[in-house]
């Protein structure tokens, strides 16, 4: 158990060290990340001063919230399509939604570039809220059908027993007891599409863009440690959505237990 204990602890080092050096660097006022003289807020002011840079973040809170909430209706009533398919049609679909998730962001990005050139839609706002739609339902789907998955058959045939019909069904049986999987589903959407670049890269254009690809344009212009400090608004805005959702979790979990 200790070895194992170890284990994680160094995996979970691995993984949030260049995170915490980051964030470390960010209140630096040497506007080095090589040696840190004294600690100062200036680089936040920047960000916050910066009205170009509120703006993107505007565009990108509106997309994530925009595609995470219709992604979240479809996949819920695609995942709900599929529980109730037969078994065959239920595994080529499951097949393709997990194609979807699989396939590297290069080459879904491309496609969606490819498509949207075919069809003649502008890049810009349309375009990303399309693409964010697209790659967050299949993770919905996921997230939803093991709820699904988990409710017994007898739940159902009791409420048609009792008169209920098809929408008192859906609306009374099986959306309140896959709540949990279908907050998981909207907030994993929304992290993905917070934090998505690839995609975004290939279907953005015309003066529109999101944080992920400005902070991109920005590296690449040189170290800045702006770019540290947007970087740590970042995280710990998807931090207070992790924490929120968890939250929102065990409260279900206690609800549930307590019936």
């Amino acid at each position: 158990m200790k070895v194992s204990r170890l284990y994680l602890a160094f995996v979970f080092f691995v993984l949030y060290m260049p995170i915490f050096y980051l964030i470390y660097y960010s209140f630096n006022s040497g506007g080095t990340m090589h040696h840190f003289e004294s600690f100062t807020l200036d680089w936040y002011k920047e960000v916050f001063a910066d009205t170009r840079l509120l703006v993107i973040v505007l565009h990108t809170m509106i997309i994530a919230l925009l595609s995470s909430s219709l992604a979240t209706i479809i996949g819920v009533f695609g995942a709900i399509a599929i529980y109730y398919a037969k078994h065959r049609w239920k595994q080529t679909l499951l097949t393709l939604n997990n194609i979807l998730i699989v396939s590297p962001d290069v080459i879904i990005g491309a496609s969606f570039l490819i498509l949207f050139t075919i069809a003649g839609i502008q890049l810009g706002f349309t375009s990303v809220l399309l693409s964010h739609i697209a790659f967050s339902i299949p993770i919905v789907v996921l997230m939803v059908l093991p709820k699904l998955q988990e409710m017994s058959p007898t739940l159902i045939d009791a409420a048609r027993d009792l008169g209920a019909n098809e929408w008192n069904v859906l609306t009374k049986v099986v959306l309140p007891y896959i709540t949990p999987g279908i907050f998981a589903g909207f907030f994993m959407a929304l992290t993905y599409s917070l934090d998505d670049f690839a995609v975004t890269f290939f279907v953005t254009g015309n003066g529109f863009s999101t944080l992920s690809v400005e902070i991109y344009s920005r590296a690449r212009q040189g170290i800045s440690l702006s770019v540290n400090a947007l970087s740590t608004l970042l995280f710990l805005f998807t931090l207070f959505l992790v924490v929120v959702y968890y939250v929102m979790t065990q409260r279900t979990s206690v609800k549930g237990g307590q019936k």
